[in-house]
């Protein structure tokens, strides 16, 4: 008996050690105070259909399933680099100005990534706008290769939010 829990703890210390190591729910929450109505700010983030518009590092957007800003719409973005992302149109509410979406295959280095981006009015000509994202690092393994830790992967979706809500203030002031 004490031979069978001896082997039955060890089996769940060590079933626990590997999975303690795996890639965990990350987050990213980045918000820009922009000197303009809400409303103007929106009118140039809320086309589902041009990134570009707005961020920088996109070179195109086009839908390439369902239609613009319907749920369920799914659009590929060429990036200046030539790299891609599809991405799902999961929610949209003009009302409310706030959409969110998920990547479903894209040259970033992460997975079971969702995102919103909100405007928010803050005073008779001032927005914040905020981006929120969770994922997880691409690299699930327990040992991930370098550069493809849970680090690298906060740091290159913070810049791609960074990179966008600085360029939107510029071009909404």
């Amino acid at each position: 008996m004490k031979c069978s829990l001896l082997i039955a703890s060890m089996l769940i210390s060590t079933t626990f050690n590997v999975f303690a190591d795996e890639a965990k729910n990350l987050k990213v929450h980045e918000e820009i105070s922009i000197d303009a109505p809400s409303v103007k700010v929106w009118e140039k983030v809320n086309n589902f259909n041009d990134l570009g518009a707005w961020h920088p590092a996109v070179k195109t957007t086009e839908i390439v399933k369902g239609e613009n800003n319907k749920v369920g719409a799914e659009r590929l973005l060429t990036l200046q680099d030539g790299g891609t992302i599809k991405e799902k149109l999961l929610k949209y509410n003009a009302k409310a100005k706030t959409f969110k979406y998920s990547i479903i295959e894209g040259v970033l280095p992460v997975t079971s990534y969702a995102s919103s981006v909100t405007v928010k009015q803050v005073g008779k000509n001032k927005s914040i706008v905020v981006w929120d994202g969770t994922f997880k690092r691409k690299d699930t393994s327990a040992t991930p290769a370098e550069g493809q830790d849970d680090a690298t992967a906060v740091k290159v979706i913070t810049s791609v939010y960074r990179g966008g809500l600085d360029n939107l203030k510029k071009i909404s002031e």
